[in-house]
């Protein structure tokens, strides 16, 4: 994709992804767990200029991911109850394809996260190198093709999740099944253990392979990282992914009261950039998303 730096438009999206599967309150307090926790730290990056939260559901008492879809059910719909964003689901959490595509059949969001490979996930010390938990993340292709055929019956936009400059061919590859529908919404990952490390060349990489027509966001996982992939987004025509799950701070050594902090900043960002944050309307529109 070529950057038209003169026609790059005017509202961005911007998402937050308010807590994940592996940020916990002794990490950060402010990481929402309860139904109404999460309608009401979304509502706040609503106020902020979000248009967009990625949600993961956690038990309320224990603050771990939790599978059950009759408790996902009732945090997605204290969210919709709260606050008009859209929202975007994970099916990345849960031990088997079968338990983590099952929120999206039976909830269906507007969006949802597509993982584009196989790969090795890991939490490491990047000071020691010492290894402090790791995991197989699965996607084979017969996996991401089946989710997203699922996705595409049941009209939500996958997001589909870039953690090296190989995945976008994957998707590429298996797009000529005529399983997605156009524009085509990447999000490129910098920073995790086991993904692409973050540069500049990597990140022209990114938008050298990214199909004329889609729709892109660069997101840096980290305190210094988060901060820049949005700047170097908002500034190359892309859009915006902030949150908890992928920062917990928000100045150096200073804790996020919540992830509408980081949403008030990429707003302040965008406008450095002539740019302004796009409303759930007018996301809905951009991504090309049916009405509900």
């Amino acid at each position: 994709m070529k950057i038209d730096i003169n026609r790059i438009q005017k509202k961005f999206v911007i998402t937050a992804a308010l807590a994940g599967s592996s940020t916990f309150r002794n990490q950060n307090p402010n990481v929402p767990h309860s139904p109404e926790e999460v309608a009401e730290e979304a509502y706040r990056c609503y106020q902020e200029g979000a248009a967009v939260v990625h949600l993961h559901a956690r038990d309320p008492e224990t603050g771990m991911p939790t599978f059950d879809v009759d408790y996902i059910r009732r945090v997605v719909d204290a969210v919709r109850n709260r606050c008009p964003v859209l929202i975007n689901y994970t099916s990345s959490a849960g031990p088997n394809a079968e338990v983590r595509i099952k929120p999206i059949k039976e909830i269906r969001p507007d969006l949802a996260s597509l993982n584009s490979s196989s790969m090795n996930f890991a939490g490491i010390d990047r000071r020691t190198g010492t290894i402090l938990a790791e995991v197989l993340f699965e996607n084979t292709f017969t996996m991401v093709a089946e989710f997203a055929r699922t996705m595409k019956e049941l009209k939500v936009k996958p997001e589909i999740e870039v953690y090296d400059i190989g995945h976008i061919e994957n998707i590429m590859m298996i797009s000529k099944q005529g399983i997605f529908e156009e524009p085509l919404y990447f999000n490129y990952l910098n920073g995790i253990a086991g993904g692409i490390p973050f540069s500049l060349g990597n990140l022209n990489q990114y938008l050298d392979n990214t199909p004329d027509g889609a729709i892109w966001t660069a997101t840096g996982v980290g305190p210094r990282l988060q901060p820049l992939c949005n700047l170097m987004s908002l500034a190359l025509g892309g859009n915006v992914r902030v949150g908890l799950e992928d920062n917990i701070w928000i100045s150096d050594g200073v804790l996020a009261k919540g992830s509408y902090e980081q949403v008030a900043r990429a707003v302040k960002m965008g406008q450095t950039v002539g740019r302004e944050p796009a409303t759930p309307e007018e996301a809905r529109e951009l991504l090309k998303l049916p009405r509900r």
